[in-house]
């Protein structure tokens, strides 16, 4: 199983630096993640730098991953998380969702280097 983070997702339809790094894993739809808040970050993060039918087209992509939503134990380890790596909310978030379903979080966000279970290419 596979999560990618709104880093790695805004990295994939920017068609940036390191889009290969990400395309097989957001590609493998049947192993696909995708945190309810990602769909967030992403679509917030588009409304501001494109419009809103660029930002649609892309949560529909997004969707075709098994959409996780926030419920009350992944809250709960999302704040342990948080509390012992020192990362933000929504980080924590994603990364108890990739935890919870025992997926590989996939991501150039750099408050993820050095965790377990994630593979990390540095922003370019």
């Amino acid at each position: 199983m596979n999560v990618v983070d709104s880093s790695g997702w805004l990295e994939f339809f920017a068609s940036g630096q390191n889009v290969n790094f990400f395309r097989d894993p957001i590609r493998n739809l049947s192993k696909l993640i995708v945190p309810a808040i990602s769909l967030y970050e992403v679509y917030k993060r588009l409304l501001q730098q494109t419009d809103k039918k660029s930002a649609l087209k892309a949560l529909s992509i997004m969707k075709m991953g098994k959409v996780i939503e926030l419920n009350a134990s992944l809250a709960i380890e999302a704040a342990e998380i948080s509390i012992d790596l020192k990362i933000p909310m929504a980080d924590s978030i994603i990364l108890a969702t990739a935890r919870q379903y025992n997926a590989t979080l996939w991501t150039q966000d750099s408050d993820f280097q050095g965790i377990e279970g994630v593979q990390y290419i540095s922003k370019g």
